[in-house]
């Protein structure tokens, strides 16, 4: 047996391959923000991924970074992420929701004219977003005042509540690619002084405090976090990404959580660097990578002992099947990207499966 097909232990859980599928927003929940029968035939399809991470979901209300992203703050969305989590059930999956803030990568034209809110005041300045009005330029955001900081671990915490009660079978706190909890935690988008700036131990305060709301909610071991300490993503950086990474990995095991989800390079290639060593040497837990493997650089990983698993994104967008494809050694489905972000099934649940 190949290492991805291992079971793989996740704290309480067991999942039966090392095939997992990336979180992927695909803004298919339309203006409202909830989840429909379209994305519950998308995640049922793939069920047979060790374990699904669900996108970007909002945790608060007027949060939009997507348009058509879904939320998990409404009773209407907790019975739309239901019919996700037992569609995926009955085809004997195991699914984890994403909890998101989108922070600065907000835009006033998706959130009633609000200013979105950030650690500093600080824009994105390399990319634009997409509104009912065309794409337009990321506004500069507001800083939070400490004292809101609180609202806002609130805030996931009722969303891990809400996830629970949808079902799913653990969360993953989003501290990636830019959004608020990865804006807090790197010194590029965090310049504020406080508690909340500054150190690393002050920059990563909010982020551990989501870490302990949300474990109260659920047990540490059905947590897990993502980040991507190199990805300059929505105008990311930091000034030692190395030393980040490998201090964070060492404050996490405090944790005892489910799994650490390491992005290991960069979408535009800005900050280069092995950030996977260094944390697999201090993180004593799982350790999940993600972006860019191939089954058999994966294979070889895992069994080198360099990493537990790997999350596969654009590939599991195009089949439905990936992990019965890599086993069988069946062609990929090529992505296409113009579908990414559409609406209706286009793109989303009409890839064909390798035996249809």
């Amino acid at each position: 047996m190949t290492p991805l097909f291992k079971a793989l232990k996740l704290g309480s859980l067991i999942v039966p391959n090392r095939i997992f599928m990336a979180p992927l927003t695909r803004c298919r929940a339309g203006d409202s923000h909830i989840p429909n029968d379209l994305m519950a035939q998308y995640y049922a399809q793939r069920a047979s991924a060790g374990l699904i991470i669900a996108e970007a979901t909002m945790v608060m209300e007027g949060n939009s970074a997507f348009w058509k992203e879904p939320g998990i703050y409404s009773q209407e969305q907790i019975a739309g992420w239901k019919k996700v989590t037992d569609s995926v059930h009955a085809s004997e999956g195991r699914i984890f929701l994403q909890l998101w803030h989108g922070g600065r990568v907000c835009h006033p034209l998706l959130n009633g004219g609000a200013q979105p809110v950030a650690p500093s005041a600080i824009a994105i300045t390399n990319d634009e977003v997409h509104t009912p009005e065309g794409k337009k330029p990321y506004v500069i955001p507001r800083e939070l005042r400490d004292d809101e900081l609180p609202a806002i671990v609130a805030g996931f915490k009722k969303a891990a509540e809400n996830a629970k009660a949808a079902g799913f079978d653990g969360i993953e706190i989003h501290g990636a690619n830019g959004y608020l909890l990865d804006e807090f935690l790197r010194d590029g988008t965090n310049q504020r002084s406080g508690r909340y700036g500054g150190s690393r131990e002050n920059r990563a305060r909010l982020l551990f405090e989501v870490i302990e709301a949300v474990s109260s909610v659920w047990t540490n071991q059905r947590v897990g976090l993502r980040i991507s300490p190199l990805n300059s993503f929505n105008s990311m950086m930091d000034s030692d990404p190395i030393g980040l990474s490998t201090w964070l990995a060492k404050q996490l095991n405090q944790f005892n959580l489910a799994y650490l989800h390491v992005m290991r390079g960069d979408f535009f290639q800005q900050q280069t660097g092995d950030i996977l060593t260094p944390i697999r040497q201090n993180y004593k837990g799982i350790l999940i990578a993600n972006m860019g493997y191939t089954s058999e650089e994966a294979n070889q990983q895992i069994a080198e002992g360099k990493i537990d698993a790997v999350s596969f994104g654009t590939s599991f967008i195009a089949n439905p099947d990936l992990p019965e494809r890599m086993k069988a050694g069946t062609p990929l489905n090529q992505p296409d990207p113009a579908t990414f972000y559409t609406q209706g099934t286009e793109g989303y649940t009409d890839y064909p499966m390798s035996l249809s």
